[in-house]
């Protein structure tokens, strides 16, 4: 069977070449477009494991998605995370200030959104790039640009929405790295995340005007800035708007099913590339459906049973939905804690499935992300502030749920538990797979989410065999006890191209008081999730993460001694300091994975086997104990290192801490990863994108929300 699954997988890429070639160049209905790469957030709501049967397959490769996944995941790209080589607090001149070598992301440039602009949490930004495996900057004739919506009601000076190019530092003027591409008052305030056609020359959005809510789409075209943006041709009618001059605008209302105007400020726009159709849901519980969309005189689908009243409940304002063209189903959650699947075309049309009550929290926490659909094996995963048990600890659990894509009506699914909650549950975010999960053909992996609701934000693994759950570990918590701080959705990402090889790590942010010095007002963060895996040659100073002990502990372990590893998982040992070969590799136990700042080096200090340090670059730990010197000895820079001459004391080099952090005000909106292009390609390419929840200094504009690309440091 295993070989099977194999040649299934082998198949699967072998068709890559072929397939893809013709989906750029016939495209959607037979006409050629230019080939882009829209990354925004849908992609991590729709997401693909990998095919392990020929039907799987044959059923995947039709669908675009799945190939802007593969690209993200198999295009030899280039990715650095890296560590300061100081330990000084350095400001980048940006407006942000980077934190002390020991946890540090490095912004590369902070832009102004307006006071008190924000993409908003649980909303992410939007990035499109018009070359697969290239990288370019405003001298093409098609930019790479990123979209961020302000949150704020656009006016003659304030913008709705903005664009940005010429984003990576490998970019020379005109007229600056970043530049405002474009920047429009729309007349209206975007509350929920943007998403773009095919080619990247229109975007969807939602705005509000009061409590009456709009479907916007927009053909931009360069101009205006943020603080004195463009106004875009607003048309009335549809056939007026398909094929308009940018830039220009249709808005169309969202209207219940007796033609009241609706509010949405919950619901992002999904859209469907293969058939041109795009759902929204609205705050009094009602699902749009609109045909066509960018291809044709935009039109909203309202014969029976459309739209359809999805939610009757006390909080029936509706989450993002997702459109799985395999089942039919539409699916989507609601406040009061619900998940729901419609049926979104045929004689069933309409068809609503309601699931047992998933969500106790506050409606402004209950099933807040909306489902994330796994399209290959039919599965659809949500996540629940409050399960309104009283299982952990005597108080309700924050969940994960996992169901089927043709789910029964009052059925609860299966469900891991990732902490503890609250009456007053901050959401639980969608989570984020690694890339075990997507290559492994029997759907065995991790998946990573900010758990413990009610309580400390918790960053957890959850383990996943065969596409089961297994029991979720703690990997760090990331705030003080009992601080009661909300978390971002995760974000995991693979680097192929590390310093010391291939490195893992899940992104995310709290909202103030994180552990790591300097966020006190919110930071964003990272952690290694490297995992072990067998038979892969592993160099000196490589670092994983790995389980010990009962209950399990999350550890760093770093290589050592270079080598192949073995067959099977080690016996992982919980003693920092400890060493284990592992095929013909030796690991180092750095310690427990953590992020509050560990402590320098003392002179004449009494230090205790296995202390832990922190060099300015890198963990040093005690192997002698002793008392230091009168001076800082001049330290061991690769992993295994040994220090001596320090007093009494010797040390071995650990490697550099495996989290890294940087300061966001406020937190950070969700977080994306643009990670496709080629070797070789232009400095500071594959960043990070998002905006603060509140406001700083970004980058001569004080008191202002900003748009923030960053990296590790050593991308630059």
């Amino acid at each position: 069977m295993e070989g099977n699954i194999s040649r299934v997988v082998r198949l699967g890429a072998g068709l890559l070449g072929v397939v893809t070639l013709g989906w750029i160049l016939a495209g959607q209905a037979a006409q050629p477009v230019p080939e882009g790469l829209p990354t925004d957030w849908t992609y991590r709501h729709v997401i693909f494991s990998q095919p392990a049967t020929a039907e799987e397959a044959g059923r995947m490769a039709g669908d675009p998605r799945y190939w802007q996944q593969w690209y993200r995941q198999n295009v030899v790209r280039v990715l650095s995370f890296g560590v300061a080589a100081s330990a000084d607090a350095t400001p980048w001149g940006i407006g942000h200030t980077s934190l002390r070598a020991d946890s540090q992301i490095r912004p590369d440039w902070s832009q102004t959104l307006g006071a008190d602009g924000t993409v908003g949490a649980g909303n992410f930004p939007a990035k499109y790039s018009f070359g697969i495996t290239t990288a370019n900057c405003a001298s093409a004739a098609n930019p790479d640009f990123v979209v961020f919506s302000t949150g704020l009601t656009g006016s003659g000076t304030q913008a709705s929405i903005v664009a940005f190019d010429n984003l990576y530092s490998g970019c020379t003027s005109p007229p600056s790295v970043p530049n405002v591409y474009w920047a429009y008052n729309t007349s209206g305030q975007i509350r929920t995340s943007p998403v773009f056609s095919r080619d990247g020359s229109q975007i969807a959005f939602v705005q509000t005007n009061g409590t009456a809510a709009n479907l916007v789409l927009l053909r931009w075209a360069t101009g205006g800035t943020v603080g004195n943006p463009a106004a875009p041709t607003l048309f009335l009618a549809p056939s007026s708007y398909f094929g308009c001059t940018a830039p220009c605008m249709i808005t169309i209302p969202l209207e219940g099913g007796t033609g009241a105007a609706t509010n949405d400020t919950t619901s992002s726009v999904f859209y469907d590339y293969i058939s041109d159709t795009a759902w929204v849901g609205d705050a009094s519980g009602w699902l749009h459906q609109f045909n066509p969309v960018f291809s044709a005189a935009p039109a909203e689908i309202r014969t029976s049973p459309w739209p359809v009243h999805v939610s009757t409940a006390t909080n029936p304002a509706l989450s993002s939905p997702v459109y799985d063209g395999v089942s039919g189903n539409v699916f989507l959650s609601d406040q009061s804690g619900y998940l729901y699947s419609v049926v979104a075309s045929g004689t069933s049309a309409g068809t609503i499935t309601k699931s047992a009550q998933l969500d106790f929290g506050p409606s402004t926490a209950a099933l807040a992300s909306g489902p994330v659909l796994d399209k290959t094996a039919e599965k659809v995963y949500a996540f629940a502030s409050s399960d309104g048990s009283t299982n952990c600890a005597g108080a309700a659990c924050s969940a994960v749920y996992q169901f089927s894509a043709t789910f029964t009506g009052g059925t609860s699914g299966t469900k891991a538990t990732v902490g503890t909650s609250s009456a007053t549950a901050n959401p639980l975010y969608d989570g984020a797979f690694d890339n075990e999960f997507y290559s492994s053909p029997t759907r065995t992996g991790s998946l990573y989410v900010c758990g413990d609701t009610g309580v400390d934000p918790i960053l957890y693994r959850m383990p996943m065999t065969a596409g089961t759950f297994g029991t979720a570990v703690s990997v760090a918590p990331l705030t003080p006890v009992a601080d009661h701080r909300a978390c971002s959705p995760v974000t995991d990402v693979l680097n192929p191209n590390g310093t010391v090889g291939p490195q893992e790590r899940a992104f995310f942010s709290v909202t103030q008081n994180g552990h790591p010095t300097g966020c006190g007002a919110g930071c964003a963060m990272s952690f290694i999730t490297t995992p072990w895996q067998a038979g892969t040659a592993d160099n000196v100073g490589q670092e994983i993460l790995t389980f010990a002990g009962a209950p399990s502990v999350a550890y760093i372990n770093v290589a050592i001694g270079a080598g192949t590893s073995g067959t099977t998982v080690p016996a992982w040992s919980a003693t920092i300091g400890s060493t284990i070969t592992d095929g013909t590799v030796t690991w180092l136990n750095q310690g427990p994975t953590e992020v509050t700042a560990m402590a320098g080096w003392e002179l004449d200090h009494r230090y205790t086997v296995n202390t832990r340090i922190f060099d300015g670059a890198n963990v040093e730990i005690v192997t002698v104990p002793g008392i230091s010197g009168g001076a800082a000895p001049p330290w061991a820079t690769t992993a295994g290192g040994a220090t001596t001459g320090d007093g009494t004391v010797s040390w071995i080099n650990a490697g550099p801490l495996a989290n890294a952090a940087l300061a966001a005000t406020g937190g950070t909106s969700g977080i994306i990863i643009d990670n496709t292009v080629s070797t070789g390609t232009l400095a500071g390419t594959s960043e990070l994108y998002f905006s603060t929840l509140g406001n700083e200094d970004c980058p001569t504009t004080p008191t202002s929300g900003c748009a923030v690309q960053a990296s590790q440091s050593a991308l630059k």
